[in-house]
């Protein structure tokens, strides 16, 4: 019997990944496609998605919503018109490190759900996350941090322009759209590992995915967090790749705590605060 992977990941026609995009934390970015695409050993394309580009293509229509803590938030509920309604594609959060191979979890696509996910069934046990931003309680957290959508069935074809650019949150991050929750499949958590949310592995063994949903490694505060040694390696790795020094990103110089930023880039003693930049 042949993968899914073999009919959905080709030369061709590579694996979808669109990934959350946010000017403030472009290295998170550049770090999760750089571990994606290391580890994966299927063809596979990844695509940021960038919402002031699709505001000036005009499908992007929201106004800011003052809960959202990226601004990504709402993009990910794009990817079904953006694959025009056909095929399999995933959404992800830019604060992913990807450690396992994707092959993996395309191999357990199965066409008759609408959607599949890590469904966590855990609540926060912090209320700020993200550069001071309010850390959120509500049913099916992080479920929509990372989605594999089946774009052609029938329970996604509402998800057009106007339901996307109009409801809110709740209704769209829970998946209110899909009245059947048959239609969601199960993904191991091995694959949103929430770090924070669940302990780390014991031995060698390590997720498949680590997301670094409460503030990750870049984060001058947070750079003890679990995984972070992964997280630094990689983005060493992706360093190593360009031309000359990157700057630091906004996010790599903000701190609530007062910790020190890197050494070594253009911009690393100059801070950064929502009240300046906002």
């Amino acid at each position: 019997m042949a993968n899914k992977s073999d009919e959905l990941a080709t030369k061709e026609m590579p694996f979808r990944c669109y990934v959350g995009y946010d000017s403030h934390e472009d290295i998170t970015f550049e770090v999760a496609k750089y571990s994606m695409e290391k580890h994966s050993s299927v063809p596979i394309q990844v695509i940021p998605l960038k919402r002031e580009e699709m505001r000036k293509q005009g499908i992007y229509t929201r106004t800011q919503d003052p809960k959202q803590s990226t601004e990504f938030t709402y993009c990910r509920f794009f990817v079904p018109y953006l694959q025009n309604y056909k095929g399999w594609a995933m959404f992800v959060d830019d604060d992913f490190l990807w450690l396992g191979d994707i092959k993996e979890l395309i191999d357990q696509i199965d066409d008759k759900y609408a959607i599949m996910c890590v469904q966590h069934d855990y609540k926060p046990t912090v209320d700020v996350k993200l550069a001071g931003k309010a850390q959120e309680a509500y049913p099916r957290k992080n479920w929509s941090s990372m989605v594999l959508y089946n774009c052609g069935h029938p329970a996604n074809q509402g998800v057009n322009l106007s339901m996307i650019n109009s409801q809110p949150g709740s209704f769209l991050h829970r998946f209110s759209w899909i009245t059947d929750d048959s239609l969601i499949g199960k993904i191991d958590y091995e694959w949103n590992f929430l770090v924070e949310w669940y302990k780390p592995y014991e031995g060698e063994r390590k997720p498949k995915a680590i997301h670094y949903t409460e503030g990750g490694p870049w984060f001058p505060d947070y750079r003890e967090t679990d995984y972070a040694k992964e997280w630094f390696d990689h983005m060493k790795e992706y360093e190593a790749t360009l031309p000359k020094p990157r700057l630091l990103c906004p996010f790599e110089r903000f701190t609530c705590k007062g910790t020190k930023f890197l050494e070594g880039y253009a911009n690393s003693d100059d801070p950064w605060t929502w009240v300046d930049h906002e």
